[in-house]
């Protein structure tokens, strides 16, 4: 019996490394965009990305209505 490595891993995790992949793969995302696919509050959210943005592991940019991040690939 062949055995996946991602079958080693729970659910959650496994959708937490498909967020991953794809925030990796685009230059920027939209808070509202991460909204939608994490299981936290709009508020929650927004605390997170604003610790993260401190330790500047993320930048932010203003576009309108919109909050645009990246990762700040310099920190890693």
């Amino acid at each position: 019996m062949i055995l996946h490595k991602k079958e080693a891993f729970t659910q959650k995790e496994q959708n937490l490394a498909a967020l991953a992949k794809a925030l990796a793969h685009r230059n920027e995302c939209i808070g509202g965009e991460i909204v939608a696919v994490l299981p936290l509050a709009q508020s929650t959210l927004s605390q997170h990305l604003k610790e993260l943005k401190n330790a500047c592991l993320i930048n932010r940019s203003v576009n309108g209505p919109r909050s645009c991040y990246c990762i700040n690939w310099k920190a890693f």
